[in-house]
């Protein structure tokens, strides 16, 4: 007898209990979400809330939407995904979290050699997430028992974008990581994890890649068949992530949003065959919807002007990060590379001699 459609559906949809991945604003499991979290002053509101408000977008939101509450509760898509690393009951999981500006930092760590990235790895036995973002000292280590935001995130734009990827996966992951060399603060690999996923512990261990080629891409799949590439670059790469790889790698030009507040920032690019441009204004779609200067947002995002590729990391242009590992996750999904596109308000021109 065939089974009713409401019972194929349900079968369908079915998410084994066991299978660690991102949890949407919805409260339920996603393949993956963007969450943008706005500057403090942005035009979006009540100012006791000023700098927790944030835009989210996942798979079937079809572009952004406001977010649940704020950033700093874990009833919202970054908090209730990272409830597990808080939990007691932990010991069937393993994490790494690292952060060229972790919460607490430590004379033993020289973050300047490292790479500029920050992240979390978090997985089960079935697979897991990984959530590239631009946050400083964030998020707390899973001794804190909590899901809390640093006070010192509210002031700027932040962008988080988290990925749900079957366990196979994190074999390239770490290999991704041992270029990009990142601070990690927080970690637990044991048992079947540290034997299944060598270049992870190499990566605690605070190992690196020794010889060329100096970057790597790798074509990652996500537990619902989405594609996504990750860029990483070594310090050794000795040069900018966008205009020294990425367009070439991705055949387009690249509108590039990062804060441009730092020292010996790059200006935009057009030496090369493709332009590499510095984005000056973001702002989101829609009557009175929040706009802002890049000076104001910390986020680390491009995109491709005319399509298809969207992507989001942990790199700034800079002359210091030409020396600095770091690496962003790219993707060719219509709704997002769509949802970037729209911020793009206003790019800085290339100057006679670029």
């Amino acid at each position: 007898m065939a089974a009713p459609s409401s019972l194929l559906l349900a079968a369908l949809l079915w998410v084994p209990a066991e299978a660690l991945s991102c949890y949407g604003d919805s409260g339920r499991p996603v393949d993956w979400f963007v969450v943008y979290k706005l500057p403090a002053h942005s035009g979006s509101g009540d100012s006791s809330w000023e700098g927790l408000k944030y835009k989210y977008m996942d798979q079937s939101s079809e572009g952004w939407r406001d977010g649940v509450g704020y950033i700093n509760s874990s009833e919202g898509a970054v908090g209730r995904s990272l409830l597990p690393l808080y939990r007691d009951n932990s010991s069937q999981l393993a994490f790494l979290l690292y952060n060229d500006q972790p919460p607490k930092s430590s004379s033993a760590w020289d973050s300047s050699s490292r790479g500029h990235a920050k992240g979390v790895l978090l997985l089960d036995q079935e697979g897991g997430f990984w959530l590239i973002h631009s946050v400083p000292r964030f998020p707390p280590p899973a001794s804190s028992g909590a899901y809390s935001w640093p006070p010192n995130a509210r002031t700027y734009g932040q962008t988080l974008l988290c990925v749900s990827f079957p366990f196979t996966q994190f074999l390239k992951i770490g290999r991704q990581l041992t270029y990009t060399y990142p601070l990690v603060y927080d970690h637990k690999l044991e048992g079947i994890f540290a034997q299944k996923l060598p270049d992870l512990q190499e990566v605690i261990k605070g190992h690196h890649v020794l010889h060329e080629p100096w970057n790597n891409s790798v074509a990652l799949t996500s537990q619902a068949g989405a594609s996504f590439w990750s860029f990483a670059k070594s310090g050794k790469f000795g040069d900018d992530l966008y205009s020294g790889w990425l367009a070439a790698a991705l055949d387009t030009n690249l509108q590039v949003q990062f804060w441009p507040n730092s020292h010996g920032t790059l200006s935009s690019n057009c030496s090369g065959t493709h332009e590499v441009l510095d984005v000056a204004q973001t702002g989101f779609p829609g009557p009175s919807a929040p706009s802002f200067s890049a000076t104001e947002d910390h986020s680390k995002w491009c995109v491709a002007p005319q399509g298809p590729w969207a992507c989001v990391g942990d790199m700034n242009r800079n002359q210091g990060e030409m020396h600095r590992g770091g690496g962003t996750l790219c993707t060719q999904i219509p709704s997002f590379w769509k949802a970037f596109q729209s911020l793009v308000k206003a790019c800085k021109p290339c100057s006679e001699h670029s």
